[in-house]
């Protein structure tokens, strides 16, 4: 006998699902037509799944309201990125390139800055601030901002991301101890962390507050994450917004023209330096995108 299901993915890994469900998780495979249509399913996913013979299959993935190649998720409501000053230290570019693929799909992004009991990164923490970023500092050695970051997350589904060995899974045990997550050292040659998770896991903190693990990467990593248009990588900087439609130019790429409302505001000290940098450097990829490769 066939029995319908409906649930979310709390894991993905090598080809299963795990599927919690009103009745309890379960283990499944997906319909190949899925794959085919280029819509395989991803952690966070609602699904419809089948049951026969105590084996599942996932039938259909309902309609998302996001999802991402890079950390390889769905349906968030927001998403954290973890960086650090000190072992190992985090890129700004690691961050905006990150950020602005979140705030493409107009996804809420706060910045977790970790490791404060060995460095504060003051300066890293101030550009985010500037920028209208929420920022929490935090320390999983001592607890520092555990707990305000536990506020943050109530009620809301998020992914954790940043690179390797910044501490996502250190502040996890943190927030639910009893999951006693691995952990791993940061090598003091490379200067980064070895990837401990290995495939992305929603885990539940409480009732309806859902947190997604996944795997760190490196500054290597970042051109196997989504793709954002040149036309629309101005709106995924929402510091900009205050000068977007203002500039002499109604095409206006914020690089060269005269009359620039943007360069005018990093002029003024309205905009950060490290932004607009990291903004031109993703617009000089998004120029080299052909469209045809992208269907």
């Amino acid at each position: 006998m066939t029995e319908k299901a409906a649930g979310r993915i709390l894991r993905s890994i090598s080809g299963f699902y795990d599927v919690r469900t009103a009745s309890g998780t379960v283990t499944c495979r997906a319909r190949g037509i899925l794959r085919r249509e280029g819509s395989s399913p991803l952690t966070g996913d609602l699904v419809e799944i089948t049951l026969e013979k105590g084996k599942g299959m996932v039938e259909r993935i309902l309609p998302r309201k996001n999802s991402f190649v890079r950390p390889a998720v769905a349906n968030i409501d927001a998403l954290v990125i973890f960086a650090a000053n000190v072992n190992p230290v985090t890129e700004p570019f690691l961050i905006d390139r990150v950020a602005a693929i979140a705030g493409d799909q107009e996804v809420p992004v706060y910045l977790c800055v970790n490791k404060c009991d060995l460095d504060p990164a003051r300066e890293l923490a101030r550009i985010y601030e500037h920028a209208g970023f929420p920022v929490i500092r935090t320390s999983a050695e001592t607890g520092e901002g555990v707990e305000q970051l536990r506020e943050l997350l109530k009620g809301k589904l998020t992914a954790f991301t940043g690179n390797s060995g910044v501490g996502k899974s250190s502040i996890l045990n943190r927030l639910c101890p009893e999951l006693r997550l691995p952990t791993g050292e940061v090598s003091d040659k490379l200067g980064r962390g070895r990837h401990t998770t290995r495939h992305v896991e929603l885990y539940a903190l409480d009732g309806n507050t859902y947190v997604a693990d996944t795997p760190g990467f490196s500054s290597f990593d970042t051109d196997q994450m989504d793709v954002i248009l040149k036309e629309n990588l101005q709106y995924a900087f929402p510091d900009f917004g205050p000068w977007l439609g203002r500039c002499q130019f109604h095409d206006c790429t914020h690089r060269q023209e005269p009359g620039c409302a943007v360069r005018a505001a990093l002029e003024a000290g309205s905009l950060e330096k490290t932004r607009y940098e990291s903004y031109c450097k993703l617009y000089e990829k998004a120029s080299q995108i052909k469209l045809w490769e992208l269907k």
